[in-house]
């Protein structure tokens, strides 16, 4: 019997175990946030009442954290809330549930974006590259999606693939210049 190879067996089983069990979870914790945020909507009489009820998000909180403990700030319902009015009127919605790998965090920092099209951007690039919170920060503050070709945006709306080549712009394209004949 080699121990070795038996020890680095079960060690690396237990490692799939717990990124399993991880995954599981952090789905777990975004449906349930989903949850709040829906029912948060619904407790402030819709989502036009919703932009304008904190003073319920503020006695939730304080009661949820006295009684449960922390991580349910009034930033972290706010957010729970967004998260619920972004995706109440998309399809995507079973997509973040089944095949995702963003954390609540990242979630987080895409909300607060404006442009629908670039939250989606940034929600896909993060959950393609496994990003963390400030490898998204970065790419956020650099502006990446407001950076690409609107060539580029078009296929990333129409979910067509988008290959290097695209990304690169041509060097010797001049734009803006008038040409002349002598």
């Amino acid at each position: 019997m080699n121990y070795y190879d038996e020890i680095k067996n079960i060690l690396v089983d237990n490692a799939i175990g717990r990124k399993v069990r991880e995954y599981k979870s952090n789905q777990k914790d975004l449906e349930s946030y989903y949850n709040v945020g829906k029912l948060l909507v619904e407790a402030q009489g819709g989502e036009e009442r919703a932009k304008y009820g904190d003073g319920l998000i503020k006695e939730y909180s304080k009661r949820l954290t006295s009684e449960l403990g922390k991580g349910y700030s009034i930033q972290n319902l706010k957010n729970m809330r967004r998260l619920y009015l972004f995706f109440q009127k998309r399809q995507t919605l079973s997509v973040l549930f089944e095949n995702i790998n963003i954390t609540w965090s990242n979630i987080c920092e895409i909300l607060y974006l404006k442009n629908v099209d670039e939250i989606e951007y940034y929600l896909n690039l993060s959950n393609k590259l496994c990003l963390t919170k400030l490898e998204l920060r970065t790419k956020i503050k650099s502006k990446e999606y407001e950076r690409l070709d609107s060539k580029i945006k078009e296929k990333l709306m129409k979910q067509e693939e988008v290959s290097v080549k695209d990304k690169i712009p041509d060097p010797i394209v001049l734009e803006g210049l008038e040409y002349k004949e002598k």
